[in-house]
């Protein structure tokens, strides 16, 4: 049985096949993707990348606050052929895929469930409204504690401060769904699954996406915070040793990394979302 967001869809690709069919179609579509790839997004950051090398050339600081650009691409390479920077880069990335999976799922299972259904959400409620308002910073000297200094800490924390933003979108998705879908649902004798499947997860979709992306960014930044508090290797722990011994050059190559890695970590999930929200249209500006 059809539900509307499959008649959207469907209405969606319908649109996109008449605008292929149009003469001019590929050229405009090309011309879409040239601007797209503009390279007007560089300008800024080599303008920084000049202004950083003219600030270091003219000594308008002096080294030991800020290293040339040349110093830092050599302890990059120092780092990586030396001193096993790809290995505490590994580390940090899989405490931050495994603690995102883990509390990325829960979210969308519990959220799912407490958008479906108001005792559910009376009974978590309290609990989490009282959790989420303390940092998970806040939980890491306690859950060291119980479970030391290694990854499974760190993959506990950052995956409770992934939990909430998706619980709480997935939930809000749930709720936000429009009426008259649900009236359609119920004008098609839909059963309880399919309208859930059909209809009500659909249209969560965007606001959960949305989430997830935010959440991955935020487990990216926050691995950095909980190494250095607690832990022996590690993008995060070399970023406090390097402040520790005054390693500038070091500090800095690990605050590019964390940037690049962050930059790429969130177009890749924005990719994903366009993947999965291809049938839902909107203003591109």
């Amino acid at each position: 049985m059809t539900s509307t967001l499959d008649l959207e869809r469907r209405g969606a690709a319908g649109s996109a096949s008449q605008r292929a069919l149009r003469p001019g179609a590929s050229f405009l579509s090309g011309l879409s993707w040239r601007r797209s790839f503009n390279g007007i997004g560089l300008i800024l950051p080599l303008g920084l990348l000049a202004l950083w090398q003219t600030a270091t050339s003219l000594q308008w600081i002096q080294p030991v606050f800020l290293p040339s650009p040349l110093a830092t691409a050599g302890a990059f390479w120092k780092m990586l052929t030396k001193q096993n920077l790809h290995l505490d880069f590994l580390s940090s990335i899989s405490i931050v895929a495994q603690a995102f999976v883990y509390g990325s799922l829960a979210a969308v299972g519990l959220g799912i469930a407490a958008g479906l259904s108001r005792k559910v959400e009376q009974f978590f409620g309290p609990t989490f409204d009282t959790i989420r308002h303390i940092p998970g910073i806040a939980w890491l000297p306690l859950i060291v504690l119980w479970l030391g200094i290694g990854a499974p800490a760190k993959i506990l924390v950052i995956a409770k401060s992934v939990f909430f933003p998706v619980f709480l979108n997935t939930l809000s998705g749930i709720r936000n769904v429009e009426k008259r879908y649900v009236e359609l649902g119920e004008v098609l004798t839909l059963t309880r699954w399919q309208l859930v499947r059909r209809v009500l997860v659909p249209s969560a979709v965007p606001s959960i996406m949305v989430s997830l992306r935010y959440s991955a960014g935020l487990a990216w930044a926050l691995v950095v915070v909980a190494e250095g508090l607690s832990g022996l290797e590690g993008i995060g722990f070399l970023i406090f040793r390097a402040q520790g011994l005054l390693l500038t050059d070091q500090l800095v190559v690990c605050m590019v990394i964390i940037g690049f890695v962050g930059f790429a970590i969130d177009r890749t999930m924005y990719a994903l979302q366009r993947r999965v929200l291809r049938w839902k249209q909107g203003f591109d500006g």
